[in-house]
């Protein structure tokens, strides 16, 4: 077993573990770290813990001290330095007439360097505004290009679920989204419908993916031919695989007869399938 920390250096964002050495330190505690980039300070995520060996990625990088008053003074004044940044930066853009959209300024704790994460349509020659904002800043300067995803995540928001957006509130990582899973997900191919407000297919269709593909291998999909429990043969023209209801068009009728799937046994299943037509259509959504 191995003593751990986990701790989170934005909001939404990856908990990395660390080791504690002597140091105990409690939830929401903000620590200084040694990190790829120099030292950096992040919350406290999980506090000191012991976790197989086998779980983590040795060898870990140690927390150098709780945070300082003067720790956090630094922080309040990086803060500061990363809106004046974002002005400036919003003037100089204007000023080269580069066609790019500031997102995020980030400076690091040690001020040895600030980021400036953009989005753009298309590649971006940077180099004289780099130029500009080094002349001004008088440090190392790095354009980071992002995408429509990166860039909700950052700046959050409220998703038509009237909740914080998931990437920003919970999903340390992006999961891959595609149009197959709204389409077994019973959904509206309707781009307003199954997006999110970054313009790509919504999270939570992955977060129920699991739940559908279970049930949707014991619920006939429209199309199944199926008998009923009075021995017709009929054709599932409608189902519900969260409530297990179905509609049969039997030979007797033409009104469907509404029944449930433990009623009725499969002949021959369906499969659900995306036209290459509506693939080609939303195939943008899917991207990041």
């Amino acid at each position: 077993m191995v003593d751990i920390i986990g701790v989170r250096f934005k909001n939404g964002g990856k908990v990395y573990y660390f080791a504690p050495g002597d140091i105990e330190v409690k939830l929401g505690d903000k620590v200084i770290t040694e990190t790829s980039r120099g030292l950096e300070c992040g919350e406290v995520m999980i506090p000191n813990k012991k976790v197989p060996k086998s779980d983590i990625t040795t060898p870990l990088k140690n927390i150098v001290r709780i945070a300082t008053k003067e720790d956090l003074r630094i922080l309040a004044a990086n803060k500061k330095k990363e809106e004046r940044a974002a002005i400036i930066c919003e003037e100089k853009i204007a000023y080269r007439g580069i066609d790019m959209h500031l997102v995020d300024v980030e400076c690091t704790f040690d001020n040895s360097k600030l980021l400036f994460y953009f989005t753009a349509e298309n590649r971006v020659d940077f180099r004289e505004l780099v130029k500009d904002l080094a002349s001004v800043f008088r440090t190392r300067i790095e354009l980071r290009q992002i995408g429509v995803r990166d860039k909700a995540k950052m700046l959050g928001g409220i998703g038509i679920c009237g909740r914080e957006f998931c990437c920003k509130a919970h999903l340390p990582d992006f999961q891959p989204v595609s149009i197959k899973m709204a389409k077994e997900q019973g959904l509206s191919l309707n781009p307003s419908k199954i997006s999110g407000c970054c313009g790509r297919l919504m999270c939570c269709l992955k977060h129920e993916q699991n739940t559908y593909e279970g049930l949707l291998k014991i619920t006939p999909k429209n199309g199944a031919l199926v008998v009923l429990a009075d021995g017709t043969k009929g054709k599932v023209v409608e189902a519900n695989p969260l409530t297990g209801v179905i509609k049969v068009l039997t030979d007797k009728s033409d009104v469907p007869v509404k029944t449930t799937r433990d009623d009725v046994k499969i002949l021959r299943d369906s499969r659900i399938k995306v036209n290459n037509d509506e693939l080609k259509a939303l195939k943008e959504l899917e991207d990041k």
